[in-house]
């Protein structure tokens, strides 16, 4: 099925990789010809563990390596000159301004009042150049809902929903900040830094979409805080929710719908007026947002995206439409293939997961599917509109 390549990335196996005997699985050692992973079927399978329950981890003995050298490993280091730059511009500054007070003959006044004041003079004139260095801002500042709001108001923004886990935030937070950065290398949107939310007390109305992971060991959120969840879905506003189990679920089962994180998903909605859903269908808007889709991949793949049911063709009044999914967004989307996990990254780009099964095109999908996401939130029947396809055709014709 899958074996672990080198890096410990799921990978198909290749011509090399032979088959496992029947007996003896649990006894075998990961070796060249049987590299450490999943052998079988989606019907049965076996594991072969990289090690066993009792395996320590030893040092390396280098001591048989000729001309072996051991060294620690570092990464790309950098030298944040920032401090620096700033001490020499407000150097520079307080220089410009001495020049200009000894053109204007500021320096004999100051002279003069140095006299007459003694000390008091001086610290006159040091209170006036602390007053030209800039302000740091508080930090109440920054995290007051008042900006927050005007933040969000003057440039699109994703949110995403903090947890209190904060390696689930920092991938929440860098997962969004990456679709961010691609949405404005691809399209003409250019979202500003993502805002992490409590949806408790946060404004949810001036966000578009918000990313909410599922996390089975936080705690359940109140029923108010479902409320404005509620209230922020039936406004306009979409939510998905991901559960991020994907790999929890045995292949050849259906999905992960009893994982820890598909119960407190339930907990969570328990109550709130939800409407049906389904799987994302072939015809959706949301497949033809930006790109051709037919999935929705993530860090993990095989999760089904499961969005708000649209009517079906004995539903539909008047004229029908060839998209479906077009009168309105889905207000709620679920998925398991955690998206924020395949998009996060550092400020050098490099990401922060392995994808799995770990296709060479499904980090570039991944994103292509966050990408049709957001544009679908943002423009609802836009590629459903098809009232212009006949003159367009007709124009072609000529």
């Amino acid at each position: 099925m899958t074996v672990l390549d080198g890096f410990g990335h799921s990978r198909s196996p290749g011509p090399d990789v032979r088959a496992i005997p029947l007996s003896g699985a649990g006894d075998l050692r990961p070796n060249a010809e049987n590299p450490a992973g999943l052998y079988g079927t989606e019907d049965g399978f076996r594991a072969v563990n990289t090690l066993r329950p009792g395996d320590e981890p030893v040092r390396l003995d280098t001591s048989g390596y000729a001309g072996a050298r051991r060294t620690a490993l570092v990464g790309d280091v950098g030298t944040d000159l920032a401090p620096s730059l700033f001490i020499l511009a407000f150097l520079a500054l307080v220089a410009d301004a001495v020049a200009v007070m000894a053109l204007t003959g500021g320096l004999a006044f100051a002279s003069r009042l140095g006299g007459r004041f003694g000390g008091s003079g001086a610290a006159v004139l040091l209170a006036g150049l602390m007053l030209l260095s800039p302000a740091t801002e508080a930090r109440a500042q920054d995290t007051s809902a008042d900006a927050m709001v005007m933040a969000a108001v003057t440039q699109t923004r994703l949110a995403y929903v903090a947890t209190g886990d904060s390696q689930t935030d920092e991938d929440s937070r860098a997962g969004l900040s990456a679709l961010s950065q691609f949405l404005a290398s691809r399209t003409a949107l250019e979202p500003g830094e993502p805002v992490g939310l409590d949806p408790s007390r946060d404004e949810l109305s001036v966000y578009p979409l918000i990313y909410w992971p599922i996390d089975p060991a936080a705690a359940t959120p109140a029923r108010a805080t479902m409320d404005r969840i509620d209230a922020f879905m039936r406004s306009g506003g979409t939510v998905i929710f991901d559960t991020r189990d994907q790999l929890a679920a045995l292949p050849g089962r259906s999905g992960a719908s009893g994982s820890a994180s598909a119960q407190k998903l339930r907990e969570m909605l328990a109550g709130l007026d939800i409407p049906p859903l389904e799987q994302v269908p072939p015809d959706h808007v949301m497949t033809k947002a930006f790109y051709l889709l037919n999935e929705f991949p993530g860090r993990y793949i095989g999760s089904p995206l499961w969005v708000e049911a649209t009517p079906g063709a004995d539903e539909v009044t008047g004229e029908e439409r060839p998209v479906r999914g077009g009168d309105g967004v889905s207000s709620i989307m679920i998925t398991g293939n955690d998206l924020a996990g395949a998009w996060a990254a550092d400020a050098d780009g490099n990401f922060f997961y392995p994808v799995v099964p770990g296709d060479a095109r499904q980090r570039e999908m991944a994103f292509r599917a966050g990408v049709n996401i957001v544009m679908y939130v943002l423009t609802g029947n836009y590629k459903a509109d098809q009232v212009h396809i006949p003159a367009l055709l007709e124009r072609l014709g000529q």
